[in-house]
């Protein structure tokens, strides 16, 4: 039996069995179970639906090789239903294909200026607003947990939590998770008065908010919560009593704020969970890396100080180093049309994952 095969036989229990339970009223009394689920659910989906295609496919074309021969003249139908068939089962190749465990899973994504003053944190909002666009564009809902603002309204870091609207085999995980690492820009800054070409840096962190995250033991004594006022552009509805909650995680200097909720109760609720995911992410990068000891990823890397993409503003040219991506459509980018650019990534990353097979 072939590879594909075997996948297929596995991947048709498991999705005869997820229906199963969906069909289950009782288990939407678990609501979180509910969700995971059918979410799997939704990621079989697709292979299911070429799968299907495919045998139908196959079977046409056995029965036109069969009327081919009692009539020659059904012979020209065989062409077309051969390339039917191979596009199909070149589909149903790629789908079961290695993939990242976490690609249906949503994130969370933070920008921090770095290295620039002033003009590295107005560069960090330049790149919050282009994932918001993407965002936007993606039909993903984007929140703003917190912000903490610059002198001239740049960012001196801010935390999205980035949703999609349904469960999908691709969610956001896996268009936005190359976006980790140094993101440095080429520009006169606007506190540049001699016009003059400065380079500076922001870093993105990016991790998946799977709807449940790992039991991972966090102990409060190893916490602490500081409050204070909601401000800057946390979302609708940010109030100015003391309701913001910034949590450090001391064993690892992770700190996490959230803004955006109502009241203190609910922020330190949001914050914890982004705190959990972070520390989820931790543990699995440190997995992978043990893993992948001595051999260098095209595309995934666990060095998140690895300068990854240059935005060169004179030249309207944006250049992404790990897979040699160069186009000249800067402003268009920063607009939100990072779908080139994301393609190219998620096309090398592919590649990847065959080649280690």
């Amino acid at each position: 039996m072939s590879r594909q095969a075997t996948a297929i036989d596995d991947i048709l229990a498991e999705y005869q069995g997820l229906e199963q339970q969906l069909s289950d009223p009782s288990l939407h009394d678990d609501p979180a179970t509910a969700r995971r689920v059918g979410k799997r659910f939704a990621e079989l989906g697709p292979v299911m639906t070429t799968y299907t295609k495919l045998a139908a496919a196959r079977e046409d074309l056995a029965a036109a090789h069969e009327l081919a021969e009692a009539d020659p003249s059904f012979a020209e139908e065989l062409p077309a239903l051969e390339a039917t068939v191979a596009e199909l089962d070149a589909a149903l190749t790629d789908l079961l294909a290695p993939r990242d465990p976490h690609d249906g899973d949503d994130v969370v994504l933070e920008v921090k200026s770095g290295a620039g003053g002033e003009e590295s944190a107005l560069f960090a909002a330049d790149l919050v607003r282009m994932y918001l666009r993407y965002c936007e564009r993606r039909g993903w809902k984007a929140t703003v947990l917190g912000v903490t603002e610059s002198d001239l309204g740049g960012y001196k870091d801010a935390t999205l939590s980035i949703k999609a609207r349904e469960a999908s085999r691709d969610g956001v995980w896996s268009r936005l998770k190359f976006e980790g690492g140094v993101h440095r820009v080429q520009r006169v800054p606007v506190t540049e008065s001699q016009g003059r070409i400065h380079t500076s840096a922001a870093g993105v962190l990016i991790y998946p908010e799977p709807d449940e995250v790992a039991e991972i033991a966090i102990d409060d004594s190893d916490l602490r919560v500081d409050v204070y006022r909601s401000s800057g552009k946390g979302g609708q509805g940010v109030n100015t009593t003391d309701s913001a909650v910034r949590l450090t995680h001391l064993p690892t200097g992770i700190v996490v704020t959230c803004q955006n909720e109502r009241s203190q109760i609910q922020n330190k609720a949001r914050a914890m969970q982004v705190l959990a995911a972070r520390l989820q992410a931790a543990a699995d990068e440190e997995k992978a890396a043990e893993a992948a000891a001595g051999r260098a990823a095209q595309i995934r890397t666990v060095d998140r100080s690895e300068r990854i993409r240059t935005y060169n503003f004179p030249e309207n040219r944006i250049s992404d180093h790990r897979i040699g991506f160069k186009a000249n459509n800067l402003d268009a980018v920063l607009s939100g049309e990072m779908e080139a650019l994301l393609d190219a990534l998620v096309e090398a990353d592919k590649q990847a994952r065959l080649e280690e097979q």
